[in-house]
């Protein structure tokens, strides 16, 4: 009787929709709704059901991961599905007075530095199934629509190292430096000495060995660091922070510009390249999208607008010179590495587990969706530290970044 009680009420919240979806109860009971069921949905317990009666993003996406439910389908279809099946209008939400997600205690060194171990620290022969042969685990920029994952990561990597006006003998600080794509690169064709820092211990150690096994010793340092604890001395010509700056925090936001400029010689240049939100005064996404990624996925992570980024390092001394918004490479980029972890996800799986790699698979497959759905934004935005007297080097065109 309970059954059959938690199974109607997860019809009657379907409202009746026709979908290319098939629903599997526990008690074996299929439920087809539409004449292509590409989709099947499969509920393992009636506590799923009652879970998904009245379903959010969040909810699909939890009760995936704990093995409530199960998928399949194609990947695209299964979050387009997910999106029909949830409240419409709820995946942009603003801010709140009092939210939590702004707390400063959210941010300490120790609470950071666990975060970053959490997400990154999962093994490195794990993302390397997926991510390109560089191990670049940021957006990458497609300069033709059939480009390959690995053409189009480099032409991101030289992207970057062209509107920093790279020079020979420059000193590079890229934060957050990931498996080191950036200072390898911008060392071996660009001719800087570049510093690395992480709090990733797994990535400090493949940046060591790869700097080893290239000879790039004296051109190429990495530190397992906090970017608030650079020592001031310490100044570069460039500075570069490539997917980073979602783990700094809105309430810190004006702090981590004002070491920047401190770090930043006069007429220096900092790309700062992360993910923003598409909202002006947006909190992270609905649907219960932001609470399932902080518990599963970022811990700590936070996004704000590209507007609040650029009046946050403005305060800080720093002046605006070029803003991009990469939305739609994220997107390609995004998919592209859902699918290379669906090919390779019994090794997947044999590395980290079943449920590790379902947080994988729905965030980054969820991550795709948003970002072409633009609940999401990614943004290059480039600033420079005025001299002396107020100028900035700087060509008058973007002709250098393109030629």
């Amino acid at each position: 009787m309970l059954d059959n009680m938690m199974i109607n009420r997860f019809k009657s919240g379907l409202g009746g929709q026709s979908l290319p979806l098939s629903i599997r109860f526990w008690n074996g009971e299929t439920l087809r709704f539409g004449e292509r069921a590409s989709v099947l949905l499969s509920l393992n317990s009636a506590r799923a059901a009652a879970s998904l009666s009245k379903p959010t993003l969040g909810k699909f996406a939890r009760c995936y991961v704990e093995g409530e439910i199960d998928l399949e389908g194609d990947i695209h279809e299964i979050l387009s599905l997910g999106e029909k099946l949830c409240a419409e209008g709820e995946c942009l939400v603003q801010d709140k007075k009092g939210s939590q997600a702004w707390k400063w205690w959210r941010h300490t060194r120790a609470r950071d530095r666990k975060n970053i171990s959490y997400h990154y620290d999962v093994s490195n022969d794990f993302y390397a199934l997926w991510l390109d042969q560089k191990r670049v685990y940021s957006c990458a920029y497609f300069r033709h629509p059939d480009d390959t994952l690995e053409a189009a990561q480099e032409a991101k990597l030289d992207h970057i190292c062209k509107k920093l006006m790279l020079q020979s003998g420059e000193s590079l600080l890229d934060i957050g430096c990931g498996w080191g794509g950036l200072v390898l690169w911008a060392a071996q064709h660009y001719g800087v000495h570049a510093v690395g820092i992480t709090l990733s211990q797994n990535q400090h150690d493949y940046v060591r060995e790869q700097v080893k096994a290239r000879g790039l010793e004296g051109r190429v340092e990495v530190r397992l660091m906090d970017y608030r604890d650079v020592p001031p001395d310490m100044q570069f010509d460039k500075i570069a922070s490539v997917g980073m700056f979602e783990h700094v925090g809105r309430g810190n936001l004006d702090g981590y510009f004002d070491k920047i400029f401190s770090l930043l010689k006069p007429g220096g240049l900092v790309m700062n390249h992360g993910i923003t939100a598409a909202g002006l005064d947006s909190r992270g996404l609905g649907s219960g999208i932001s609470e399932f990624i902080d518990d599963y996925v970022f811990p700590g992570g936070e996004l704000v607008h590209a507007a609040r980024v650029i009046e946050s390092l403005a305060r800080s001394g720093l002046e605006c010179l070029d803003a991009e918004n990469l939305r739609p490479h994220y997107a390609r980029t995004l998919w592209q590495w859902v699918h290379r972890l669906e090919a390779h996800s019994s090794e997947a799986r044999r590395l980290i587990g079943e449920q590790k790699y379902r947080i994988w698979r729905i965030y980054m497959a969820g991550s795709a969706h948003a970002f072409d759905r633009g609940w999401m934004a990614l943004f290059q935005i480039l600033a420079g530290k005025p001299l002396a007297n107020g100028s900035l080097p700087y060509p008058f065109t973007r002709d250098h970044v393109y030629t």
